[in-house]
């Protein structure tokens, strides 16, 4: 299995997750709610400029790192309130 692949569709899952609770958990929707996504795909976009394979690994990187933040967010750190209130 290639990395180019694995990383395009956790790029995938992590920009259509975040797009989605912004745009549908938020009451009202900010130019600050979508830099996020914004940066993610800028980040994505400079990787692929290079030969290689740093695309791949940098969406495989987003994708752990948010859901590693979501399970630790959820559970270890849930009373913690810089985490928000998680709704």
């Amino acid at each position: 299995m290639h990395v180019l692949p694995v990383g395009a569709v956790c790029f995938g899952v992590i920009i259509g997750w975040v797009t989605y609770r912004t745009l549908r958990k938020t009451d009202k929707v900010a130019i600050s709610h979508i830099a996020s996504v914004v940066g993610a795909v800028g980040g994505a976009a400079v990787t692929g400029l290079f030969k290689g394979s740093l695309f791949g690994w940098y969406c495989i990187g987003l994708a752990a790192g948010f859901f590693v933040y979501l399970i630790l967010g959820t559970t270890v750190l849930k009373d913690v309130p810089w985490l928000g209130d998680g709704s």
